[in-house]
């Protein structure tokens, strides 16, 4: 959906900024929150009580930092977004730039986590630390949904 819209910006010069609060909200609930909150909570703290591999200890480093460019680049969106509703129309070209980046950094980030990381990481647990983890990943999404809306709420609340 992203890069369908990056095309429609550049040939329509036209935002849609409806359409970018939905994916924002899309990448910081499900990818940052969801699924990368589970990995920087859960894994990711767990793996860094074990002695990794220099190899498995770089790709943990390289998905840390890959998070943080991730949060950056949406944070930037948002940002452009904002000067594209204030008249800037350099911000359209900006917009489409980021969007692009997205559609280029999260297949490739998903590809290194599903295939090169998380399976060959488990090895580093027992049966018994995999299935605590996993009753903490339940967990965590019982209550992620929870605390976005709380948060919701609690905004609204400032803003009135």
């Amino acid at each position: 959906m992203l890069k369908k819209e990056s095309i429609r910006i550049r040939s329509t010069g036209k935002v849609d900024v409806e359409f970018i609060l939905s994916a924002v909200d899309f990448i910081r609930t499900y990818a940052d929150h969801c699924h990368h909150g589970k990995e920087e909570n859960i894994l990711f703290r767990d793996l860094k009580k074990k002695e990794l591999s220099a190899p498995h200890a770089q790709v943990l480093k390289d998905l840390e930092e890959e998070h943080v460019k991730g949060r950056q680049v949406v944070f930037d969106l948002v940002a452009a977004r904002q000067q594209y509703l204030k008249g800037d129309k350099i911000a359209i070209n900006e917009i489409a730039r980021l969007m692009d980046v997205l559609v280029q950094f999260y297949p490739k980030h998903i590809e290194k986590e599903d295939k090169h990381f998380f399976i060959p990481c488990m090895a580093y647990f027992t049966k018994q630390e995999q299935d605590a983890m996993l009753t903490e990943c339940f967990e965590f999404d019982r209550q992620m949904i929870y605390k976005k809306y709380e948060q919701a709420v609690r905004q609204l609340e400032q803003e009135s």
